[in-house]
């Protein structure tokens, strides 16, 4: 996905699938604090590129 630039629609759609994956009990893919924010959490996962989602642009 590192070649690939998402507008501002795929990418907040990315963050808050991932948050709420997060808080419907999915591990995280980095090591998180407790007291971090899923959103926070799915950010830092896409910053580092272990998101497991992917944007298809068909």
């Amino acid at each position: 996905m590192a070649s690939q630039t998402l507008n501002n629609f795929e990418l907040a759609r990315l963050m808050g699938a991932r948050a709420l994956q997060l808080s419907l009990g999915a591990p995280p893919l980095i090591k998180a604090e407790p007291t971090m924010a899923f959103l926070d959490v799915a950010r830092q996962e896409f910053e580092k590129g272990v998101i497991p989602l992917a944007v298809s642009k068909e």
